[in-house]
Order: structure tokens, then C-alpha cells, then sequence
């Protein structure tokens, strides 16, 4: 049975990204463990603990404050929403674009190895992690503008498509084709078997 869609027997095409990526992985290992020999070479293995508690001490300060924003953030916005008032969204000065991208950077510092480290306290500056954002954010939507139809990117574009004229119906979705079931008293207790 055919379905009219044409099917293509040529094999498909490696991405150069899933071609290379396991060669670079390899490649930052090997130079991590390069660069840890060093330093315990001019410091001794103490220097190493030292510098590899340092990474892991301050990516959990950083994670840990990272998501303490994100949830005063989230929490700030679920305020207005119930005071009916709109969502701000970003407020001026508070930095909420790059959560995502500072509790990566804290990522990075726990793993153990010094580039790893270094590519963390990069993404610890302001201009570079907005940078690195709007460039991540414009990868994405150029490769989820090209996905073919059918596939988990489409159904995220789908996902998001807003009306054209910009308005926003909130509410609240009721079911009434099942019945309600009456609240249990705080005394009453049901019974463990049917």
C-alpha cells in the first residue's frame, strides 16, 4: 500500500555537528586532564584539590542563586497574574534573561577541569551571556523555522503561534462531563478496601 508520500532511499546525510562533536568532547578531555597535570606539576596535588573544591564550592553558589531569581521571578509573575494585572516579564536591572545561561555557567564549574572553568566565568559576565543568549535564541528559531513538518520541532512552533492580532484570552478550562466529587470531612475517613 502506498501513501503517496515520496520516500527517499539515498541515506541521509551525517550532520558535520554529530561528526565532529564526539572528536571535540575527546579533545577537551584530554586537554583538561593536560592542563590538571600541569597545575599539579607547578603546584603540587593540593593545588588541584584546591582549584577543583574552589569550581564545585562556587558552581553550587551560583546555581543556587540562579534559581533563587528564577523563582522570584516566577512567583512575582504568578502575583500580577492573580492581582490581574498583566505579567511585566523582564524588569529592568534584574537580569531574568539569563538564568538559563548563569546556572550553565555554574554547571561548567562543577565539572571538574580548568576550561571548563574558564568557559563558566565568561558566561559569568553580563555582555557575553547576553551575547551567547540572543545567539542561542536566533539558532533556534532558524532551525526550528526549517524542521520538517511532523517532527517535535514543528509541533513546538505549532506550540507557540499567537493570534494575529496579539490578544491573550486567559481562563480557566472546566470539564463538566464528569461529576463533581463532594469535599471528604475532616472527620470522615475512607475506607482502605472497596
Amino acid at each position: 500500500m502506498t501513501t503517496g508520500v515520496p520516500t527517499s532511499t539515498a541515506p541521509r546525510r551525517r550532520s558535520p555537528a554529530r561528526t565532529f562533536l564526539p572528536l571535540a568532547v575527546a579533545a577537551w578531555l584530554v586537554l583538561e586532564i593536560w592542563l590538571l597535570g600541569l597545575v599539579a606539576d607547578a603546584g603540587g596535588a593540593l593545588a588541584v584539590a584546591a582549584v577543583l573544591a574552589a569550581g564545585l564550592v562556587l558552581g553550587v553558589v551560583v546555581i543556587k542563586r540562579a534559581g533563587r531569581r528564577a523563582f522570584r521571578n516566577l512567583t512575582d509573575t504568578f502575583q500580577q497574574a492573580q492581582q490581574g494585572r498583566p505579567p511585566t516579564g523582564r524588569q529592568p536591572g534584574t537580569g531574568t534573561s539569563g538564568n538559563g545561561m548563569t546556572m550553565l555557567a555554574g554547571l561548567l564549574l562543577i565539572v571538574p577541569g580548568l576550561l571548563s572553568d574558564l568557559a563558566a566565568l565568561l558566561l559569568l559576565v553580563p555582555p557575553v551571556r547576553a551575547w551567547i543568549g540572543r545567539r542561542t535564541a536566533r539558532t533556534l528559531e532558524r532551525r526550528m523555522a526549517a524542521a520538517p513538518s511532523g517532527s517535535f520541532a514543528d509541533a513546538f512552533q505549532q506550540a507557540r503561534i499567537h493570534y494575529p492580532d496579539g490578544k491573550v484570552v486567559q481562563g480557566e478550562v472546566i470539564r463538566e462531563d464528569h461529576p463533581q466529587r463532594p469535599e471528604p470531612d475532616a472527620g470522615h475517613r475512607p475506607p482502605l478496601a472497596p
